[in-house]
């Protein structure tokens, strides 16, 4: 016998592998950080076979959640779960707070200034203070367009919830 078969041995198990695969799934807005790197994935859970996934919005109207349980559900097909859901919950509220260290030098390195107070933006490319906000949304509602008052170069702010 090598373990696998003893009870609540392979769950715990299967648990860790899925959550593992989940967490890699792709924000599909900002492709290089994880719903984990983002704080969007809150748990990976198994009950008799089933997997539940819960995720949390970074807003409610994020038109990118649909997107996303798609993504996981094709994740956990590809490792040939069939019984699975994901969940929606919008408490407690997402906040920036959740994105990893990680993510935010991700987000840095893409050209995203990560969250912080207003007065505090950075510009990702040189690092200048006291950018010019263009736009109170980016490229996704959840980031504001800003210019740098050094480099002159524009740049999305993901801005601080």
């Amino acid at each position: 016998m090598d373990g696998s078969d003893l009870p609540g041995d392979g769950v715990v198990r299967l648990a860790t592998d899925l959550a593992s695969v989940v967490a890699s799934v792709v924000d599909p807005e900002i492709p290089v950080l994880t719903i984990a790197d983002l704080g969007v994935l809150r748990s990976v859970e198994t009950e008799d076979g089933h997997v539940v996934v819960t995720i949390t919005p970074t807003y409610s109207g994020c038109p990118a959640m649909r997107q996303i349980e798609d993504d996981i559900g094709s994740a956990l097909l590809r490792e040939d779960v069939e019984s699975f859901e994901v969940r929606v919950s919008h408490n407690p509220v997402w906040t920036t707070d959740w994105i990893s260290e990680d993510g935010i030098r991700k987000l840095s390195e893409f050209g995203i200034a990560p969250p912080t107070g207003p007065d505090e933006v950075l510009c990702p490319r040189c690092e200048a203070d006291r950018p010019r906000l263009v736009a109170r949304f980016g490229s996704t509602a959840c980031k504001a367009l800003m210019v740098c008052s050094s480099c002159g170069e524009p740049f999305d702010y993901f801005k601080q919830f």
